[in-house]
């Protein structure tokens, strides 16, 4: 398991050298927020293809 400070450097190695502070915070937010779902999923489960469309309906159906 790699450490946040690994990640980050391995984030700016990834980038471009010509992206802005702004291009490093959103790709720092998408990170974390794929990480959190993915604890979540782990902890919680997962919906299947057919429970989450039933879901949606409630919301689509007009």
């Amino acid at each position: 398991m790699s450490t946040a400070k690994q990640d980050v450097r391995q984030m700016l190695d990834w980038l471009p050298e010509d992206c802005s502070l702004e291009d490093i915070q959103y790709h720092l937010y998408v990170a974390e927020k794929v990480q959190r779902g993915s604890r979540r999923a782990e902890t919680e489960g997962t919906l299947s293809q057919t429970q989450v469309e039933r879901k949606l309906a409630k919301w689509l159906d007009r």
